[in-house]
């Protein structure tokens, strides 16, 4: 053993993280904080966490894997030691293939226990990046070259997203990236995959060749060290690779402990991908830290459609003490019978990542008896800003306590609705800022920081909210998601709030339609719960009924078959605010082809790309003699709207 190695082997193990006290106050906040944080949080990186908890919990279950959402089906279990032992390896592996402190990991893998090891190994040997399957090649390429990874970790099959294909693709096209190793799905036999080629391996047969019991490197990782690199976005636009030290993640999983009193009590399932900071870090790393068991319900986590028809009796089988889902899966959960299955093991039932309609919180509390507690996080604060705890019930919208040792404020918007620098009395809405010990150490790409944060350093979140009485932090939506109707600001979440009332609504978003003279006008697009029946005219009524402001009244509602959705189950607003500028240019299409008496076969195509431009592309051939007059009604019609458009005759 080389002095390095035994430098690492000889670090003497420290406590796990358990909850001081029940949090149920900013009183009980203060007081966390009469402790230094140097002296309340002594851990200096993640891989200190699983030192501690591996030691600590030993053979007690740290992670249960499920094969399929069947609750008959016997899951797949890892230890606390087991899972220590495994991430160890990992890293050595690592290590050995060159990876230090400076060098990326990228990860395209779905839920998965690997998941893990590719996570806590990556940050033990040098910075993990976990990649969104379903970005697109361009995007992963664009991503992975920004990180300079050395190493792809992925899924060996297309069955998820068509992972293997898509890492076969990338090989050749990120410059840094040496070896590809594969993960074999976990019903594959040994050596079914056959011949790799040059540069591929084994993930598991790699691993299972290095030391369990230390870090071969002997790295004495430092908080300010950076332990990932997480990209920022949806599944269009530019994403940004926000970097995470090990610091910054520590204080998240102490904090999270402390605030939602976690200990080894504790189960819970999570269904967030792993690719997102709500996954990795308050329902993973957190979790862990404290000895709790964390379930991963199948490799498709809570897309799979036989985990949501079952998932009161996997609840009933698992015994989890909570639950934790985004809006629109409570939204699913909330079609789910319970058909008799005990589920009264969940104490704390938890949301967050976009805000919760009254409505559907308390469907959730009739149907099931369960009070739904929310949380704000937010990938550039390593995925936790304030928490709800158990025991504290709060109004939909009301997203709880500061973290300890954070700041938080709300300012009013300036003209071009960013942070302004003047503070906001309670019950104000305004933007919300934060500075924390677990903020992120800015984008690998310095020029990304600009709109970051405020020029005296506070984060700028977009968020909007107000405090209340408790010194809670309210939120009310984002300020990106304002519609603005002639100068006028009107906060999408009332029209949600007011359409979300009606029975037979089980999604709903407003958005605004762009409008010549307004700018934009408020509409709604909604879904219907299974077996529900209603009319646009009805929902329309019913909700301009409801919304006591005027100009907040919806121009109309559509009624569409599926909500658009982020990987993480938020509702993708960008795609609604693209269907609402479709709908108007073919309003304004339809009319000047009625007016010139243009016919039917002749109508013009209509497309969006994006949410910005809208192309109309004219038949002339089919048009004739109308198609230059057609053109020129259009481009007067059209003009005005503020988005871009092309027309083109051909």
């Amino acid at each position: 053993m080389t002095d390095n190695e035994n430098k690492n082997h000889k670090t003497p193990v420290g406590a796990p993280f358990r909850p001081a006290f029940p949090v149920r106050s900013l009183a009980d906040i203060h007081r966390l904080e009469e402790t230094p944080l140097e002296q309340a949080l002594t851990v200096r990186s993640t891989y200190e966490i699983f030192r501690n908890a591996g030691h600590a919990f030993g053979g007690k279950t740290a992670l249960t894997f499920l094969r399929t959402g069947n609750p008959a089906d016997e899951p797949i279990r890892w230890s606390y030691a087991e899972l220590l032992a495994r991430i160890h390896q990992t890293a050595n592996m690592l290590h050995a293939l060159g990876v230090g402190p400076d060098d990326a990991v990228a990860v395209l893998l779905p839920g998965c226990l690997e998941y893990h090891l590719a996570l806590w190994g990556g940050e033990a040997a040098g910075i993990v990046q976990p990649l969104n399957p379903l970005l697109t090649d361009e995007k992963l390429v664009a991503l992975m070259t920004a990180a300079r990874a050395k190493v792809l970790i992925a899924y060996g099959s297309d069955a998820e997203s068509g992972m293997w294909s898509k890492a076969m693709r990338l090989r050749g096209q990120v410059p840094t990236l040496t070896t590809v190793l594969r993960v074999a799905p976990h019903d594959e036999a040994p050596g079914a995959a056959g011949a790799l080629p040059e540069g591929v391996a084994e993930f598991d047969v790699l691993r299972a060749a290095q030391p369990d019991d230390r870090l071969v490197s002997g790295r004495d990782i430092a908080p300010t060290d950076i332990a990932a690199y997480f990209h920022t976005g949806g599944t269009t636009g530019a994403p940004k690779l926000a970097r995470h030290s090990h610091g910054a993640q520590v204080f998240t999983a102490w904090a999270s402990v402390q605030v939602a009193g976690m200990n080894e009590n504790g189960i819970s399932i999570n269904g967030y991908p792993l690719f997102h900071v709500a996954g990795v870090l308050p329902a993973s790393l957190a979790a862990l830290s404290a000895g709790v068991e964390v379930i991963i319900p199948t490799t498709s986590l809570l897309r799979n459609k036989e985990v949501l028809a079952n998932y009161w009796k996997l609840v009933e089988k698992y015994r989890p003490t909570s639950l934790s889902a985004v809006p629109t899966v409570l939204a699913a959960l909330a079609n789910v019978p319970l058909d008799g299955a005990d589920i009264s093991s969940i104490t704390y039932c938890r949301t967050g990542a976009a805000v919760l309609s009254p409505e559907l919180a308390a469907r959730f509390e009739r149907l099931f008896g369960l009070h739904v507690h929310e949380s704000l996080g937010m990938t550039e604060m390593a995925g936790i800003s304030t928490i709800t705890p158990p025991g504290v019930d709060g109004p939909a919208g009301c997203v709880g306590f500061r973290l300890p040792y954070m700041q938080m404020r709300v300012v009013a918007l300036d003209e071009n609705g960013n942070a302004s620098d003047r503070e906001v009395a309670p019950g104000e809405t305004g933007m919300v800022l934060f500075k924390s010990p677990n903020l992120f150490s800015g984008f690998v790409d310095p020029a990304d920081n600009a709109k970051a944060f405020t020029a005296d350093g506070w984060l700028a979140t977009g968020d909007l909210g107000w405090i209340d009485g408790q010194e809670r932090l309210n939120l009310t939506g984002r300020s990106k998601d304002l519609i603005i109707r002639s100068g006028h600001n009107i906060d999408p979440k009332t029209i949600e709030d007011a359409l979300g009332a009606h029975p037979a609504v089980q999604l709903c978003a407003a958005v605004g339609a762009p409008d010549a003279y307004a700018g934009e006008l408020p509409v709604i697009f909604a879904t219907l719960v299974p077996g529900a029946s209603a009319t646009e005219e009805e929902l329309l009524a019913f909700t301009a009924a409801r919304v006591d402001e005027a100009p907040a009244r919806p121009k109309w509602v559509s009624v569409i078959g599926a909500m658009p959705m982020t990987n993480v189950g938020k509702i993708y607003k960008p795609e609604l605010r693209a269907m609402a500028a479709l709908y108007v240019v073919n309003a304004a299409v339809a009319e000047a082809c009625a007016e010139l008496g243009v016919p039917e076969a002749a109508l013009p195509v209509v497309k969006t790309e994006g949410e910005s431009l809208v192309r109309v592309q004219i038949d002339s051939a089919a048009a004739g003699a109308l198609a230059a007059p057609l053109q020129e009604r259009l481009r007067k019609a059209l003009e005005p709207l503020p988005f871009k458009t092309r027309i083109a005759a051909q």
